[in-house]
């Protein structure tokens, strides 16, 4: 009959494996795997600042697109900020997606145009008229729009308005015949929504066209 291993045998027997695989451990570096270097956002408010100061005055085939986008009676009184201004939501770096030649010759037009304010003037021709605010009265505007008007006196002009709505400047393609247009609608303080769209040539006139993945990230609310 073999003798039987006692159990301090077989306990030193153990230790010696643990003690063999810590060693392997401790020599062998671990493999880590890497993460990938994350892609940087094109910040255009950094790269390509729009709305910087400027004394120019708006295109004047800029007006041609406006007064057909409002060809169509609003709900409500229509008043427009003097100075170009627009916005373009942050969505890695911009919310355009052009795919195609005519998109990018959009893009490019838009940033290229908008890259300072210029200065709109009554030359809009809207069927149920409009106002014009110059800046100095813009934020006096704004301001009764934030306080619903609760100081009667010196809202008592802006009875019935319900934003200031602040235009940028069109970037045609090459045919000018589609361009790509901003308007922010604001209602004081965090109050408004906006966006950047596509619009056409449709017969004399200017409408939006359909929603496409080109712009469909550039709308937003406050």
């Amino acid at each position: 009959m073999r003798p039987r291993l006692s159990w301090r045998i077989w306990l030193r027997i153990g230790l010696f494996f643990i003690a063999i695989v810590l060693l392997l451990v401790r020599l062998v570096p671990l493999h880590r795997v890497k993460a990938p270097a994350e892609r940087p956002i094109r910040d255009l408010a950094a790269t390509s600042p729009l709305n910087q100061p400027g004394d120019g005055v708006a295109p004047a085939d800029a007006y041609e697109v406006y007064s057909g986008i409002y060809r169509s009676a609003s709900p409500d009184p229509l008043a427009f900020a003097e100075g170009s201004i627009t916005d373009i939501p942050q969505v890695d770096g911009s919310c355009l997606k052009p795919s195609t030649p005519q998109e990018q010759q959009m893009t490019d037009a838009f940033v290229a145009a908008n890259r300072q304010s210029r200065r709109w003037e009554q030359k809009f021709s809207i069927g149920q008229g409009y106002r014009l605010l110059p800046r100095a009265e813009v934020g006096k505007a704004m301001g009764c729009l934030a306080t619903h008007g609760r100081d009667a006196d010196a809202c008592k002009e802006y009875n019935g308005l319900r934003y200031v709505r602040f235009l940028g400047v069109p970037g045609f393609d090459q045919t000018h015949t589609h361009a790509l247009v901003s308007v922010i609608k604001s209602c004081g303080g965090f109050c408004g929504n906006g966006g950047i769209f596509a619009v056409e040539r449709s017969g004399d006139g200017w409408q939006r066209s359909p929603t496409t993945d080109f712009t469909r990230n550039c709308s937003w609310m406050y």
